[in-house]
């Protein structure tokens, strides 16, 4: 058994890891889940959380990811996020200005206008200043 999880995370921009790590943990649809070498094959959604890489029994790096999906085999996960971002990169400004934006254009959309998208962007600015708050 290799001693290392080969770990990608792919956002529609760039590639943002390949990287060997010891354990990656990846908040999945239904709760957070550890991936370890020789891991069972598995498959989920991820959610917006936090994706946390171990090296030995440390947290090297901590980011961001709006959602996505997950591959897992014995060897190798891989994510593809729908946005991915660093926490140590990240400004609580902006943020902050990021929900404002939204709950703004949510309160003075029409009523036949579609905010969905608004409500999704608010949802992912929320969780992202839940991460901020707890790193």
């Amino acid at each position: 058994m290799a001693d290392k999880v080969e770990f990608e995370l792919v956002s529609p921009e760039r590639l943002l890891v390949s990287q060997g790590v010891d354990m990656v943990v990846v908040p999945g649809e239904d709760g957070d889940f550890g991936v370890l070498p020789g891991h069972a094959l598995f498959l989920s959604g991820v959610r917006p959380g936090v994706i946390e890489i171990y090296d030995g029994d440390k947290i090297s790096d901590r980011i961001f990811v709006a959602g996505g999906f997950a591959e897992v085999t014995g060897e190798r996960c891989t994510v593809l996020a729908e946005e991915a971002v660093n926490l140590a990169e990240v400004e609580r400004t902006t943020v902050e200005a990021r929900i404002r934006d939204n709950e703004q254009a949510i309160s003075i959309a029409s009523p036949d206008e579609d905010v969905s998208s608004y409500r999704i962007d608010l949802g992912i600015g929320r969780a992202l200043l839940e991460a901020l708050e707890n790193k």
